[in-house]
């Protein structure tokens, strides 16, 4: 008898120093990741932790993580700068963190949100879904809905360094049935007021290259899905000289789709940074100033008439404006009947903005 409760002893403080043991390293990778963040999950790093083995956790850390690699790199990049955090709650279920940069030496804005929502769908959204096919089937009229994304745009001022816009999100839906229905989307692209060759090749092999690791024919797909995507019909024109895009994604498996986009997200600092690096200090003269201000009036054009992401967050109940309207730059122009001359460096970019390239092959 004194053996065994000699035996019970030593095995209740065994499991007493495993579970403090457990605690001391949930409670140092708690602080850890706090570091790593700008701002601590919507979620709750607890929650994230219980739940730490489902997607919606992990792509909640990812999108996390991926907020501030980009937030240090362009802070790296403009040290003299710094970004206002913004933590936010919407009473109908989450919240998010906008991280924005305004008024820097190299960027005029740059803003990198993330947003960790649900709820109810509201009807519109719920229409506007079905317009692309979804059949989604309501019980009394409520589609209870979890969505959550990163989205960055970085407006930089010199007009040699490109505009760069990124997001990555997944969705889900409960139907009537209780059956889930989700999806990922999103990409990576590039919008330059003057051409650069080198800098554009950079900037599709890396994309390209992320793509390959999972399936060749995913680059050529998601290529020329953005290039359609981003297309200004009223002007007959691209937004600019794309990347990649998608949307919608939901085979071959929810774990193989999570993981493209992860490569995806690890691949938005190598594309861009070494494009800021090299122009940033770039001399331009009034003129390449005014083309990039008329250029920035056409980004706002796509994103105010034709951007879904734009349309669709409107239609969120208890959205975010600000976070929404991030994507617009500081400053932007609008001339009446501006034409650039024939075989300038403006009339350059414009052919291509009108006859998309193969930038890899």
């Amino acid at each position: 008898g004194a053996l065994g409760g000699l035996w019970l002893g030593l095995w209740r403080w065994q499991q007493a120093a495993m579970a403090a043991s457990e605690e001391a390293e949930d409670e140092k990778e708690e602080e850890e990741l706090r570091r790593r963040f700008m701002a601590p999950p919507v979620s709750g790093m607890r929650e994230l932790r219980r739940r730490r083995r489902e997607l919606r956790s992990r792509m909640e850390l990812l999108i996390m993580e991926t907020q501030a690699e980009v937030c240090r790199a362009l802070g790296e990049l403009d040290p003299g700068a710094a970004f206002a955090v913004d933590t936010w709650e919407r009473k109908e279920g989450g919240g998010g963190i906008s991280c924005v940069l305004q008024d820097g030496e190299v960027f005029e804005k740059a803003g990198v949100n993330v947003s960790v929502v649900f709820g109810l769908l509201s009807e519109e959204a719920a229409r506007q879904m079905r317009s692309r096919g979804k059949a989604l089937k309501a019980r009394d009229g409520k589609l209870p809905f979890c969505a959550m994304g990163v989205s960055s745009v970085i407006h930089p001022k010199n007009p040699h360094v490109p505009t760069m816009h990124f997001n990555y999100r997944y969705f889900e839906i409960e139907e009537a049935d209780g059956t889930k229905q989700w999806w990922f989307g999103g990409g990576t692209d590039l919008t330059p007021a003057y051409l650069n060759e080198e800098d554009a090749v950079h900037f599709h092999k890396t994309l390209k290259e992320a793509c390959d690791k999972h399936d060749l024919k995913l680059y050529p797909k998601y290529k020329k899905w953005c290039d359609d995507y981003f297309y200004i019909k009223h002007r007959g024109e691209r937004r600019g000289i794309g990347g990649i895009f998608f949307d919608d994604v939901d085979s071959p498996s929810k774990e193989e789709v999570f993981q493209f986009v992860k490569s995806c997200a690890k691949a938005v600092v190598p594309c861009y940074v070494p494009i800021v690096k090299r122009h940033c200090h770039d001399s331009f003269t009034p003129e390449e100033k005014l083309w990039q201000q008329l250029r920035r009036g056409r980004y706002v054009e796509f994103n105010l008439v034709y951007d879904r992401g734009t349309k669709f967050g409107l239609l969120i109940p208890g959205s975010r404006i600000e976070s929404i309207l991030m994507s617009m730059p500081l400053t932007a122009r609008w001339e009446y009947m501006h034409t650039p001359p024939e075989s300038s460096k403006e009339a350059e970019i414009l052919e291509v903005l009108r006859n998309p390239k193969d930038w890899v092959h």
